[in-house]
């Protein structure tokens, strides 16, 4: 009779041959990725090895509540926060972000995006959805300040890193919501 290590070896062994003929997820290079953004304020900083920094051209706060239906979206109302030479002074909050840059997400891939480690060293972090296939928009997420000191933010700073990963086959669907070609 086989030890029962030995069949988990053996099935673990097929799985690992099998997953070599499948086709391979792979997250883009900076380099590559580049070509799905436009408007970049310095590709030379933005570019990163395994994706893209994107920065922040719009600040602002929300002034109401919101609603998540089962059929339908109701957004809060929101106000643009002012610079204040070239800066803006948050205090501590939610807050919506928008990008600088106008993302095309190809149609064989995602975008996920996480904050810049001096953001989090700062108390403070952004969260985002995923960026799905076939979207092309200036996107915008949620910038959360949890330093009870509040945080300066200079207009123009990288403040997100987007990574784009192929699927490992063809998608069924692409983008086509609400939010396609937003803020352009």
């Amino acid at each position: 009779m086989q030890r029962p290590e030995g069949r988990w070896r053996q099935r673990g062994q097929k799985w690992l041959e099998e997953a070599d003929k499948r086709p391979k997820s792979m997250v883009l290079p900076g380099h590559l990725a580049l070509k799905f953004i436009e408007r970049a304020i310095s590709v030379e900083v933005q570019e990163q090895p395994a994706g893209i920094d994107l920065t922040v051209g719009r600040v602002f706060s929300f002034k109401s509540s919101g609603t998540l239906g089962v059929k339908s979206v109701r957004l809060p109302e929101t106000a643009e926060v002012p610079l204040e030479g070239g800066v803006w002074r948050l205090k501590p909050g939610a807050y919506k972000i928008v990008y600088n840059e106008i993302v095309s997400v190809p149609e064989d891939h995602i975008g996920l995006c996480f904050p810049r480690s001096s953001l989090l060293r700062m108390g403070a972090t952004v969260e985002c959805a995923v960026w799905d296939p076939g979207y092309k928009g200036r996107g915008s997420s949620l910038l959360l300040v949890f330093n009870p000191n509040g945080i300066a933010i200079e207009k123009d700073s990288r403040i997100v890193q987007l990574v784009f990963i192929k699927a490992q086959e063809r998608l069924r669907k692409i983008y086509s919501g609400a939010y396609q070609h937003e803020n352009l």
